[in-house]
Parts: structure tokens; sequence; C-alpha cells
């Protein structure tokens, strides 16, 4: 009798308090939206299909970088031009005798150091004040020469110019070798100036390309850069280039290959392509059909037409055509929680499992005491 009365009250007692302690790693996705309907809630379930896809991508985009649109390429010009802050040395030849410009013994004179002002000028001796911002090294030089001309009809002129701050770039970060670099000529490429800077290290994670420009910050992925030449612009005078690994990232939790924070492979990331790089549903554990995105939305996009709270719940059916469809056009947002919800199935398993971890116990128990 006292092995029936233990047999009994242990089995009793697990199928009692099975379905509260069976052991699971995720939420069953009833768990989680059994509030839906209540006019209390402070969240809303959009179930996604190809009904309503169109909708959802029209809501507003969050998690976006705040950055102009990269500029339209151009072309400039095939020389350097000078601009404020370089340097520029003359030589001047002269054959006059008694000439103003040249010493005697050698009939040429050396000017070097000539820094061009803010208002674009240099000063040469019985010249005056020359402008020559915005020139190439060849027109300066006749400009020079030009201006010379009253004091000395034959001098001839030599120019060497030195880049100054307005026209180097400098690539900041993200670099084999990091420095500034000089424009020796005005059609210098965004590219070009980072493979001089030794290139974009195959390790950094999906790399943007920033530009800053004028006070003004440009971005684009450098796997777009590299793949159409039309975004491959000319660099200007004191541009910056910073490259920088993507840190928009989205949270994966539940019945999934891998539960952890995962940063974007790619500029847009699908609810497909997100499950696919985290390792997709569990096979002993998932729901499929409780595939689950939780998003945050700013109070100013909860307006008709747009999502119904500033927190939603996006629901999806894998188990589906129209589910799979949709979720292949469901763009995954930065700090997005993709949740892989848990099969009741898998419940059941465990509390059959835990009572028949139970009854054995009781048989070894009758064993015992026979």
């Amino acid at each position: 009798m006292s092995r029936l009365i233990v047999s009994v009250c242990l089995i009793a007692t697990m199928l009692a308090g099975a379905s509260c302690t069976a052991p699971r790693g995720a939420a069953l996705s009833r768990e989680i939206m059994k509030d839906e309907a209540s006019a209390d809630q402070n969240f809303a379930v959009m179930r996604v299909g190809r009904d309503n896809i169109a909708q959802i991508r029209s809501f507003p985009t969050i998690g976006a970088q705040q950055t102009q649109r990269w500029p339209q390429a151009h072309r400039g010009a095939d020389t350097g031009v000078i601009d404020t802050g370089d340097t520029v040395d003359l030589m001047i030849w002269d054959s006059q005798a008694n000439s103003l410009l040249t010493q005697t013994s050698t009939n040429n004179s050396n000017m070097a150091g000539l820094v061009v002002t803010e208002t674009g000028e240099i000063f040469v001796p019985y010249a005056g004040n020359v402008s020559v911002r915005g020139l190439t090294p060849t027109q300066a030089r006749a400009s020079i020469q030009k201006a010379l001309e009253p004091i000395s009809p034959t001098a001839q002129i030599q120019l060497n110019v030195k880049q100054g701050r307005l026209n180097t770039v400098d690539v900041v970060s993200g670099v084999a070798r990091p420095g500034s670099f000089a424009l020796l000529d005005r059609n210098t490429s965004v590219l070009s100036v980072i493979a001089q800077a030794g290139g974009i290290p195959s390790g950094l994670r999906n790399p943007d390309v920033r530009l800053i420009r004028d006070g003004k910050t440009y971005q684009i992925a450098a796997r777009d850069l590299l793949s159409d030449a039309n975004r491959n612009i000319p660099v200007r005078g004191n541009d910056k280039i910073v490259v920088l690994p993507d840190e928009r990232y989205f949270t994966a939790i539940g019945a999934t290959g891998t539960q952890e924070i995962v940063y974007f492979s790619k500029d847009r990331l699908t609810a497909i392509e997100a499950l696919a790089e985290i390792g997709g549903l569990s096979a002993t554990r998932a729901d499929p059909k409780g595939l689950i995105v939780l998003r945050e939305y700013p109070a100013s996009a909860v307006k008709p037409g747009g999502p119904e709270r500033a927190q939603m719940v996006f629901a999806f059916d894998m188990t589906s055509a129209d589910g799979l469809f949709a979720a292949r056009k469901f763009q995954i947002y930065p700090e997005d929680t993709v949740v892989a919800t848990e099969a009741s199935l898998t419940v059941t398993r465990n509390i059959l499992s835990t009572i028949g971890s139970v009854l054995g116990v009781v048989r070894t128990t009758e064993t015992i005491v026979d």
C-alpha cells in the first residue's frame, strides 16, 4: 500500500505542476499576444501577409542615419588648381642686361615660399598682388608672366605649387594608413584617395563611407560605392573621409539558432534574411507559425495610415506561402527584436519527459522497498 501511495502522490504532484515548471527557452505565441484583443493594450498586433505588406512598408523608416544624399558625380579639372594656403615657388629667368628681376651673374631669381592669401593672391615684386586662386599652375604662370611684362617683356617664369590644407583630403579612420593626401588634380576620386590610404581592411563589418564636406555629412555603403562607378565622385580640397563599420543591429531571442545581438551584414535586411543570419528556427523547439518582430515607433508616427500603436508586434506564419513571401518583403530596422516562439508540442514533450523520469524514480523506489 505504501508503494502505491508514493506513486500516486508523486505523479499527481507532477501532473499538477508540470505545465508551470517544465523548462522552456522561449515564450509561446499565445502568451505574447494574449491581450491583443483588449481595449487597454498598449501595443498592436499585425499579422503580416501579402494583403498588408505594402501598407507596412509605407510606415515611417526608423533607425536610419541622419546624413545627406550622396553627391552626384561630376568631372573636375585634369590638373590641380591653386587655393588659399598653397605655397608657390617662382623661378624667374631674364636675359636682359641690368634686369630688375634677376641677378647679373646668373640671369635668374628664386622667389620661394609665396603663400596664397585669403583673397587668393600672391605678392610678386614689381608686379604687386597677382590673383592665382582657382587657376591651374600653367594658368598661374601665364598670369604672373603677363603681370611682369611692363617691367621685363623677356622674362620667363617657372612655377611650382605645394598644396596647403584646402588642397588636401584627410582620410580619418577605417583604412590601413590614415592621413592627409594632396590633390594632384581635380578628378581624384573617393576610391582613389581610399586606395592611397591603404584601402579598407577586409575584416571591417559591412563598412560605410562618410564624406564630410562644407559642414554636411554624406554616407554610402562601401559595397555600393564599389559596385557603381557613378558613385565614385571626385573629392574636393578639405574633404574628410571616414570609414566605419555598420553599427546597426537587431536582437534575436527565443527558439532560434542563436540568441544574441546581431549586426547588419548589408544595407537592407529582410525578415527572411535576418532569420537566415541567426541560424533559422530551431527544428525541435520553434513554432513556425509564431515568428514575431517587435518594434517601437516614435509617438509622432502613430496616425491614420501608419502604425496603430507606438509598440507594434508583427507576426508571421512561416508555414504558408503568403507568410513566406511577406517575410521576404518585410524590412528589419535597427533595434528590432526578432522572437521565435516555442511550439506547444515542445512543452508537452518536456512534461511527458519529466513525468517519465518520475515514473522511473517510482519504479526504482518500489524495487528498493521490495
